[in-house]
């Protein structure tokens, strides 16, 4: 099986170290929309554009599916990009929500979810826990965490200032929704950050239990490729998921 992974710029490179790891495909393509980063601060119709463009890019390949990792696009475009494409095109959305169902995660615990702006606005993860009758969701736009993640800024003073800043007047979550791909990155620091450890909900793991659910999927012995393309200055982000992939 052939897939694709667009996300607005570097932060799918999380979702498709998961990709990888399952053995599920033959071929990864990734295309990163590096010269328009980030989506997160724009408004729904030019996300939604943006995405559709994207979906050009990709009819130039035979992909059996294509994964939005960007949980803006999810939010806002993926009912589009289903209509203009020939093959699925799915979320990482439905699948968070999906790994906190298959979780021990007890109705009135709290769940916390982190992520931009667009993606908060949009209210599709409150929404659709609410409608599972979780009671206690809180919502969190941290978009300061992604040039911090593009900074290499995983631990230390800095990081931990802005956890303080966003997080210190809010009871501690019993799990955390990663709810943009830069974050799992700065997973472990988030984790450290309250004492409980929380759970950490992360798109690429839970895509791919999404997918293993939903299709007919068999182990490969042999890894997958990983194809690489971006908007603008596609050597830069090829060094990027070089260091990211091993980082992850």
């Amino acid at each position: 099986m052939k897939i694709g992974v667009f996300d607005s710029g570097a932060g799918g490179l999380s979702v498709v170290k998961s990709l990888l790891a399952s053995n599920f495909f033959d071929e990864v393509i990734y295309y990163g929309d590096t010269a328009r980063v980030p989506y997160g601060p724009k408004d729904k119709n030019t996300i939604i554009r943006y995405s559709l463009e994207a979906l050009e890019f990709f009819n130039n390949f035979d992909i059996d599916l294509l994964i939005t990792a960007c949980n803006t696009v999810s939010a806002y475009a993926l009912k589009d990009m289903n209509v203009q494409s020939h093959y699925p095109v799915i979320g990482v959305i439905e699948s968070g929500v999906m790994a906190i169902e298959n979780a021990n995660i007890d109705k009135d615990d709290t769940i916390l979810i982190i992520a931009t702006r667009a993606t908060i606005t949009s209210k599709r993860y409150q929404i659709a826990l609410e409608n599972l009758n979780y009671t206690n969701v809180i919502a969190l736009q941290t978009g300061l965490f992604v040039p911090l993640v593009e900074e290499g800024i995983f631990e230390g003073e800095i990081l931990e200032a802005t956890m303080k800043h966003y997080f210190s007047n809010i009871r501690a979550p019993k799990a955390i929704i990663l709810g943009c791909t830069h974050f799992p990155l700065i997973g472990t620091s988030l984790q450290n950050y309250f004492p409980q450890k929380p759970l950490l909900i992360h798109s690429g793991e839970s895509i791919v239990e999404y997918l293993e659910s939903r299709y007919n999927l068999s182990v490969k012995k042999e890894e997958a490729e990983l194809k690489i393309f971006a908007s603008d200055n596609v050597l830069g982000l090829r060094k990027i998921a070089k260091y990211w992939l091993e980082k992850l």
